[in-house]
Parts: structure tokens; sequence; C-alpha cells
């Protein structure tokens, strides 16, 4: 079995070049590090992960903890996340709390016996005060963290003064909001006071109306949407906090004969796949998922080497025009 040694001595470098180059530590030239690989590749060497995580107290590993892994958001969100984390020569470890508090607490100590290099979160009901003196940096995606390192969030504010703004252009008069979770505060709240804001100024009626955890968690609004048309049939266009809702609403639209764009007009939020693929196409919030998956990665590999990186992170939004305004 090919050794440290073997692969220094094919490749032409020290032992110690080796190490920094398997530790991702320090300056190493491309060509430096093309020859390791190399050398590695031809001698089959693999390096022992365990080894290297008790001599350096960490591993190559970052804890990702989300809430769901079927939503649109957060299926796209994993993808750029791993693919950063690839770039970096890190690899990650998914875990699905199905927002669950036990299950975040299990996967936090998971992570603390792994000595992962950090961890990502996403989950919306994990306290991680009692992981303080872990000495683990925390990055968290759209949650607000009382303790951890820093955040990253889009402009959601923003968000909500675009979608109000563009469907008051496009003449609707009575305006409905699908917002966030009952009792869960978020940082995508603010889409509402941003959206709110904006009629109040335009003198426009409008209407908030939150969902229950079980509708998110099971991705099922068609009731809730329903009942809300039912109940006020004047309205004329409906913001969605997400494109998943959003593409409930025009399903929902079909089955009570209310023509989409003409009756009711519909701006979602995030910009995923499923607002490309529905017929109408949906008008949307484009929130930058892969920009701020390569922020999350960025401030946590900088914390893992000791550097400064800002206590919040805000990426702008941007609204996408498609059929159903």
């Amino acid at each position: 079995m090919a050794t440290l040694k073997d692969v220094a001595a094919k490749s032409g470098v020290t032992v110690t070049t080796v190490s920094r180059v398997l530790n991702n530590r320090g300056y190493i030239s491309e060509e430096t590090r093309d020859k390791v690989y190399l050398a590695m590749k031809e001698l089959n060497y693999q390096p022992n992960e365990i080894a290297r995580s008790l001599s350096k107290q960490k591993s190559n590993n970052i804890g990702i903890i989300v809430p769901h892994i079927e939503h649109p958001y957060f299926a796209r969100l994993i993808g750029y996340l791993e693919r950063e984390a690839v770039k970096k020569n890190y690899k990650i470890i998914l875990c699905n709390s199905h927002a669950k508090f036990e299950k975040e607490i299990d996967y936090l100590e998971m992570f603390q016996s792994h000595r992962v290099a950090g961890i990502i979160l996403c989950s919306r009901s994990v306290d991680i005060g009692k992981f303080v003196s872990l000495n683990i940096p925390v990055v968290s995606i759209e949650r607000p963290v009382d303790v951890g390192t820093t955040s990253v969030e889009c402009d959601n504010y923003q968000g909500g003064i675009l979608a109000a703004k563009h469907l008051i252009a496009r003449g609707c008069r009575h305006l409905v909001h699908f917002s966030g979770i009952e009792n869960e505060a978020m940082p995508a709240d603010a889409r509402s006071k941003g959206f709110i804001k904006v009629c109040e100024d335009n003198n426009i009626l409008h209407k908030e109306v939150e969902s229950k955890a079980d509708d998110y968690l099971n991705m099922e609004y068609h009731s809730l949407i329903e009942s809300v048309l039912k109940e006020n049939p004047e309205v004329d266009g409906i913001f969605a906090s997400s494109d998943l809702i959003a593409a409930q609403v025009i399903q929902v639209a079909r089955k009570m004969n209310i023509q989409v764009p003409d009756q009711l007009k519909i701006v979602g939020f995030d910009d995923v796949s499923i607002a490309s693929l529905v017929s109408p196409t949906i008008t949307t919030i484009h929130q930058p998922i892969k920009e701020m998956a390569q922020e999350a990665i960025n401030c946590l590999i900088k914390c893992t080497e000791d550097s400064v990186v800002p206590s919040r992170i805000q990426l702008p939004v941007s609204l996408i025009k498609r059929e159903t305004t």
C-alpha cells in the first residue's frame, strides 16, 4: 500500500508539501498540486480521512441541515452547496431534519463527533446556543441565528416591493399575499413588509395569508388557496412566497375557471425550475441561490482559516417577468 512518502517521492516534492495539498492549507501552485494528484492516482494512494481529522481536530467535511430535501428551493440550494464545497476540496454531510427539533440536535451532535469543519444551517427551529463552546463555525442561509458566525440572506424586503409594484403596474387593485408560516419568525417575513408598504402607499386593498407548518412540510396549499379565492372573489393579484405556492395557485384557478393572467395575475418567489416549467410560466422574484451558496461556503472556509467574515450578508433580488402577469 502506497504511503505519503511514496507520493512525495513520485511527485518530486516533500512530504510536508503533499500534506499541505491533502489538507488544503497554505499556498500551493496549480502545477505542484497537479503533480501530487497525478502521483496519488498512479500509486492508487487513499488518504486516511479518520487519521487526518484526528490530527487536525477537524475533517474536510461540511455539515448541512435542511428542513426539506424535496422542496424545489432546497433541492437547488443543496446542489449548489455541494458543487461549491467540491471546488474547495470539501465534502458535505447532508441531513434532512423535517423541521424537527430533536433530529436537528442529534445531527449537530453527530457533526461534532465527526469533527466537521463547519455547519451550514438552513433549518428553522434548532437552537445552536449550546454549541458556542465547540468552536465550530456556523453559517445560516435565510434563517435568523442569535448565536452563529454569519447569516446569508437575499433582500427579502426588496422582493416584496418588486412584487407589489409589478402587480399594481399590471392593473391589480385587490391583492393577496401568501406569506410565511404562523408563529415562525424568518428573514423571509420581510417580503410581507415590503409588499404591505407598497400597497399602503398606493391605497391598494391587500390581505396577508399565513400557512400552517404542516402545509409547508407537506408542500400542499390547494385547500388554503381555494378557500381564500372563494372568500375573496374580487382578488385580481397574488404574491406567493414561493414558486411552489404560485404553481398551486395556477392549478386552483384553473379548477375554479379563473383565467390567468386575464382575471388573476400571479408573482412567485425563488425562480426555481418549476417557475418556467408550468403553464402559464410564472413571473417571479429571482433569489440568487447560486451566489448565496457560494457566499456560505466561502464564509465557512474563511472561518476555518481564522479570517474575519461579516455577521450578515445580503444579496439583491430581481423581477423575472413571465406569463402569469
